[in-house]
Parts: C-alpha cells; sequence; structure tokens
C-alpha cells in the first residue's frame, strides 16, 4: 500500500511539473511585472545616459527575470498558446530596430544600402541587418515555444526549439542559462517550497564570476536578480492590475524614447 501510494504521488508530482494546473508561486504577475518594468528602464538609462553610475544596472539585473516568470505563468493560464506567443513575436518584430538603435547594438549590415539609391533596399538591409542581436523579446519567445510545446506534449518540437536556443545562445542576451531558467519558472511553479530553494541555487550557481565577493565567493552582476527569484516564488494573491494595452506597448515604447533621449 505504502509503495502505490508513493508511486502515485510521484506520478502526480510528474504531472504537475509537466502541466500545471494551478499557479501556487506568486500569482500576482502584475506586479512583478511593473517592478520588471521600472528596473529595466533604470537599467537601459542607465546604460545609455548614465555610464558612471553603475548602480542603475545592478538594479536592472531584476528586469529578466520577472519578465520571464510572467510569461512562464502566461503559459499555464493561457487559453491560446498559439495567440499568446503570436503577441510577442509581434511585439519583438516591432521592438527590433528601436533595440538596436537605442541600446547601440548597430552593425554596418544596416547601413550597406544608401536610401538615395534604393529606397526599400535601404529598409530591408536596415530592419534585417538590426537582427544581428536580437532583443528580449525574441529569447522570451523561444522560451515560450519549448514550454507551450511540453505543455501540449511534443515532445520532438520542444526538443527542436531547445536544440535552435542552443545554436544561437551567444545571441541571446541571457544565453541558454536564461530559457533554463524560464523552464525552471514553468516547471516549479504548482511547488512554492521547492521552487524557491531551486531557483534561488540555480541563480547563484549562474552568477558565479569575477567582479563581486560575497560571502568570501565571487559573483558577477547577476547575483543582483536574487531578490527577483525569490520575489517569484512568494505564494501572493493577486490584487494589483496593469492595463494590457501598457503591459504590451512597454517595451518598444520605451526604447523608442531611450532613442531620442540619447
Amino acid at each position: 500500500m505504502k509503495v502505490n501510494s508513493l508511486r502515485r504521488r510521484a506520478c502526480a508530482f510528474g504531472r504537475s511539473l509537466i502541466h500545471p494546473d494551478a499557479v501556487r508561486t506568486n500569482g500576482d504577475t502584475s506586479l512583478l511585472r511593473l517592478i520588471a518594468m521600472i528596473t529595466m528602464v533604470i537599467d537601459h538609462f542607465g546604460k545609455m545616459c548614465f555610464p558612471q553610475i553603475p548602480e542603475m544596472r545592478l538594479i536592472g539585473r531584476l528586469a529578466f527575470p520577472l519578465f520571464a516568470y510572467g510569461i512562464a505563468v502566461g503559459a499555464v493560464y493561457t487559453k491560446n498558446g498559439t495567440k499568446y506567443l503570436s503577441r510577442i513575436v509581434l511585439l519583438a518584430l516591432i521592438s527590433q530596430p528601436l533595440y538596436a538603435v537605442a541600446l547601440a547594438h548597430e552593425v554596418p549590415a544596416m547601413y550597406a544600402v544608401p536610401f538615395s539609391r534604393d529606397p526599400l533596399g535601404c529598409i530591408s538591409a536596415f530592419y534585417l541587418g538590426s537582427w544581428a542581436k536580437p532583443n528580449i523579446l525574441f529569447q522570451l519567445a523561444l522560451g515560450l515555444c519549448i514550454i507551450l510545446s511540453l505543455r501540449n506534449k511534443q515532445w520532438a518540437l520542444a526538443l527542436g526549439f531547445y536544440l535552435l536556443c542552443l545554436k544561437m545562445e551567444y545571441k541571446l542576451d541571457y544565453g541558454i542559462e536564461g530559457i533554463h531558467l524560464m523552464l525552471l519558472f514553468y516547471l516549479l511553479c504548482e511547488h512554492p517550497k521547492i521552487a524557491l530553494a531551486v531557483w534561488s541555487a540555480y541563480l547563484i550557481c549562474w552568477a558565479r564570476g569575477t567582479g563581486y565577493t560575497i560571502f568570501g565567493m565571487r559573483f558577477g552582476m547577476r547575483i543582483f536578480a536574487l531578490p527577483s527569484v525569490i520575489l517569484c516564488a512568494l505564494p501572493m494573491k493577486r490584487r494589483f492590475s496593469l492595463p494590457r494595452a501598457l503591459t504590451y506597448s512597454f517595451y518598444p515604447a520605451h526604447l523608442l524614447v531611450l532613442m531620442l533621449v540619447s
């Protein structure tokens, strides 16, 4: 009897990993998204306008995990995964040239064709050349593709998207480690206690490097993202909401403002 009970619990735990029915970690994703927006703006303005204030970049380390967590939670609750993914992809496509110019990721290929000689070719070269360094929404979309494939038990498709992420690792802002974090957010969102331990441990391991000494260990800037994964693991109820228009327009809009200001 005990063996059968343990087996049933193990099976239930396994199902909750691949296909969670509810989020028992932090359900107040609107509040987390607002924090992510604010810290991203601080980070980007620090990079482009105030490079002499490194603390602004450290604050910005909170943004990616919070956005990644929000995407993972959205995958749990969405009724139409294709529509949800298409919105993220559309925003990535719109934001890409703004991202390249605003955050100084321009490459010579963007300006290879003179506008006076070939206007359409100039626009095409500018846009396609800007993809030498994809924006963060592209990485979030790739992570979402893997999560939705797992949720639909499309194992081969999930593996294909994962291999694509591996191949593009050096073009992604947060590398394959950022994809792994998204997957951990999704897989453990029904288990707050396990999630807190695993997410924190993963972030600490990911942050190992040089630059900052904490408790005798050396860490890179990524260690300042640790509060964000702890916040994601707290089982808070939804009490705050953001207008959908603000949620989806924020990324390209803040890049446009940043480009004009800088």
